[in-house]
């Protein structure tokens, strides 16, 4: 479906592993619209769904969330604009139905705001990270990052609803809730409608926040799963009673009443950014880091909201599962992420501007087996998830450094399937055919594609590193690293440029790609990098190859 034409400079920018400004506020501006269409496919879904599936208690509950969402829209962003002169975000007869709230008891209250949360705007503490190119960032504090040219000013502010909406969590949540809602479904089963009813509630439950996060007064009744309610960007309150109890949700001036049969209310404030504080154990706040650079919103921790993995679902070979962090986990967190937007401009400025344009949420993952742990060394892993835009799930990362060739691995993904949903690159299949070094399995023509591309925005990247590095050490190991991308890039672009499956804009694509690898030739690593480069994109070739031979006879 294409939404937004993608002109030819921004298509060679993105060929070249980059993107201005303009480049990368279209990919973002597309995204957003794709996610407010898939909300409207799951409100049409429920609306035309079978009454074994979707009740009409529970249509009529998703239309009560939604105009409540609607009037959470017409509220004024946080730091500026008229949210009301953009018009809703939503369908208009159902933005235009005040009837399904009056059973909220919602009333507008500007006489008092949310609280601020200290630990998401604070600068970090803690001694200043050793400069360096890989062990550790270096080269320009993080303050003078803030006034480079070519760093993109953070996100425009949105409404309480849209700031919601638009969460990279909420798509897998509607994904998720359209394949329930659909034909492909098949017959309706009694699990299925549970775990639907369930992905509803969490609708409710999205529904509930942005209005408090608008000043809304309401009364609702939220059911919580596994004896937990998660309230997105607030906290998760473990209830008294495990499994799914109701529990009353209230909110007034900026406070929330959480109400259980049998026990004592839980009170909740909430805080500007990310987070609600309440002195109840059974409260868990959500968390947020600082800002990547001076001026930047807080960037959501996400441990919390049960979308942030596939539920149920087959999971990347590569990747560990979610883990909720403890104190000492967010430390180890706030340690690498403090330091990453110097750590990035090691490799250049644009790799800091694209964080900023694109990263809206990070999900921790538990240490990969065989790791030394707690992000202590010994390996890590990360990924992305398509119908995520902007999240990036990661252990723990070890360094400042490691940390920011992640985020320079996993947004060249993030960036590459945005421009994939607006044009066709190429009309090949998904057959797992073709030899990629960085992986022990063949691979589709489309993974080839995207893993060449990330691997060549980190050859640049750690070439830049050496290029600039101070320390020999340092240098060395730049070097290191960017050989063995390049070289892995090397060995693909054939199979890449000589596919007859391109269109015409994916060989321009394709083209600039090959232009930037040739421009890193330009620069070669000293030779004892280069020949074990060689060596170990041929060992993974060789073992590749003996892998496909099956034994005859």
């Amino acid at each position: 479906m294409t939404l937004s034409p993608v002109p030819d400079r921004a298509l060679a920018e993105l060929g070249r592993t980059e993107g201005g400004p303009d480049t990368l506020a279209l990919l973002v501006r597309d995204q957003d619209t794709r996610r407010l269409l898939m909300l409207r496919a799951v409100l049409d879904a429920a609306e035309g769904a079978d009454a074994r599936v979707c009740s009409a208690d529970a249509r009529a509950r998703v239309r009560e969330d939604w105009a409540l969402l609607a009037e959470a829209d017409r509220v004024a962003p946080a730091g500026g604009g008229a949210a009301a002169d953009r018009g809703s975000a939503f369908p208009g007869d159902l933005a235009a139905d005040p009837a399904s709230a009056s059973a909220r008891d919602t009333a507008r209250d500007t006489a008092a705001g949310p609280t601020a949360n200290p630990a998401a705007t604070a600068p970090p503490g803690g001694p200043t990270p050793d400069p360096a190119a890989i062990a550790a960032a270096a080269g320009r504090a993080p303050d003078q990052a803030t006034t480079s040219a070519g760093y993109i000013p953070p996100h425009p502010p949105l409404s309480p609803a849209r700031a919601r909406l638009l969460h990279p969590l909420v798509g897998p949540w509607a994904r998720r809730c359209l394949r329930e809602l659909g034909a492909a479904a098949g017959p309706p089963t009694a699990e299925g409608t549970r775990e639907l009813a369930h992905d509803l509630a969490h609708f409710s439950a999205l529904a509930a926040v942005a209005a408090a996060r608008a000043g809304i007064s309401y009364a609702v009744r939220l059911p919580a799963r596994d004896g937990a309610l998660v309230l997105p960007s607030l906290g998760v309150l473990r209830t008294a009673v495990p499994g799914g109890v109701p529990v009353d949700v209230v909110h007034r001036r900026g406070r929330l009443t959480l109400r259980q049969s049998g026990v004592a209310d839980i009170t909740v404030r909430l805080e500007s950014g990310t987070g609600a504080w309440s002195a109840a154990p059974a409260w868990t706040p959500a968390y947020a880091l600082p800002g990547l650079l001076s001026g930047a919103g807080p960037m959501p921790l996400d441990d919390l909201d049960p979308y942030r993995t596939a539920r149920g679902g087959p999971r990347h070979h590569a990747l560990s599962g979610p883990t909720t962090l403890d104190d000492a986990g967010r430390k180890r967190w706030l340690h690498s992420w403090s330091a990453a937007a110097a750590a990035l401009g090691l490799g250049g400025e644009q790799r800091v501007g694209e964080a900023v344009a694109l990263l809206r949420c990070l999900v921790p993952l538990a240490d990969p087996p065989g790791s030394a742990g707690g992000g202590r060394g010994g390996g890590s892993c990360s990924g992305t998830r398509r119908e995520a835009f902007g999240a990036v799930l990661s252990s723990t990362p070890p360094t400042p450094a490691t940390f920011a060739a992640t985020l320079v691995h996993e947004l060249q993904h993030t960036k590459l399937a945005a421009l994939s949903d607006m044009l066709t690159l190429h009309h090949a299949g998904p057959q797992e055919r073709y030899f990629a070094p960085w992986r022990p399995d063949p691979r589709p023509y489309d993974g080839l594609l995207q893993g060449a591309y990330s691997h060549l925005a980190l050859a640049d990247f750690f070439q830049r590193c050496a290029l600039t590095a101070t320390r020999p050490a340092h240098r060395e190991s730049a070097w290191t690293l960017h050989a063995r991308y390049q070289e892995q890039v090397g060995a693909v672009l054939p199979t890449l440029v000589g596919s007859g499956d391109l269109t015409a804009r994916g060989r321009r694509f394709v083209d600039q790609m090959v232009a930037v690898h040739e421009r890193l030739e330009e620069h070669p690593p000293p030779r004892g990098q280069a020949a074990r480069a060689r060596a170990y994109v041929a060992a993974a070739r060789a073992l590749w190859a003996g892998r496909r031979i099956r034994p005859t006879g």
